[in-house]
């Protein structure tokens, strides 16, 4: 049986979604955790996103098959007493046996969360990053339109990534700054390594007056990552969801 899940996870003390050599991901935990439901059996389970370390989901998607039919409410309860308590399945549905969670995923939606503030609340230290300083709007929206469309992104991807080409389509890049928060959405039909989080480089770098929109459209253009600003820090990511076809969808 093919099944397809949704699943949640604090990422701060996981070395990213993929399964390593050494290092806590959250691949290896969801499958040691289906292993033992498997009764010792390997299980391998399929991303919808590779998230890096200390990046959070919300709403991650995995698919797996398992020898064994499982009603899924029985194996979400079984999933959840194995997991770690920094992950949890939210949602499990048995799917056609060519669904996969990567290669079927039309879209994802990511949300950048910035802390603005002078000092930053130790509650908000895990899931929002922190820059102090006040930034302009007007030219952080002007900035983050010029990610909209279909182009070739090579300017923000980081190494490490392995890619047949680098052109992505975004369709949606949202700023909005509200009592000393910043948050930029950003959906598109795939992202390379780090490309959130250099798009919001970019966008800081805009909105706190050192680099203008148009130095931001011609180092798109240049398509050399050496011209881009650093990435922002993991902390601040969280994959909020991801998009399927009708077809596709239980």
């Amino acid at each position: 049986m093919n099944y397809r899940l949704t699943l949640a996870y604090d990422g701060t003390d996981f070395e990213g979604w993929q399964r390593q050599r050494e290092g806590r991901t959250v691949q290896a935990a969801l499958e040691q955790a289906l292993g033992r439901l498997a009764g010792g059996a390997a299980v391998r389970v399929a991303g919808a996103g590779r998230t890096d370390a200390g990046v959070h989901a919300l709403g991650q998607v995995a698919s797996f098959e398992l020898t064994r039919r499982w009603e899924p409410p029985r194996l979400l309860r079984a999933l959840n007493a194995l997991l770690p308590e920094d992950v949890r399945a939210l949602e499990l549905s048995a799917v056609p046996s060519d669904f996969h969670a990567r290669r079927s995923a039309i879209s994802k939606h990511y949300r950048y969360t910035l802390d603005t503030q002078p000092v930053q609340s130790p509650l908000r230290r895990r899931y929002a990053a922190h820059a102090a300083g006040p930034l302009e709007l007007r030219a952080l929206r002007a900035a983050a339109a010029a990610f909209v469309g279909r182009r070739d992104f090579a300017s923000l991807q980081s190494a490490g990534g392995s890619v047949k080409t680098t052109v992505r389509c975004v369709s949606r890049c949202d700023a909005t700054l509200l009592d000393g928060t910043l948050s930029v959405d950003v959906e598109a039909d795939g992202f390379l390594r780090k490309m959130v989080r250099s798009m919001v480089g970019g966008l800081l770098a805009v909105g706190h007056g050192t680099w203008s929109v148009e130095a931001l459209h011609a180092a798109l253009e240049r398509r050399d990552r050496r011209g881009w600003p650093a990435p922002a820090e993991a902390r601040g990511l969280t994959l909020l969801c991801v998009v399927y076809p009708p077809e596709a969808r239980v």
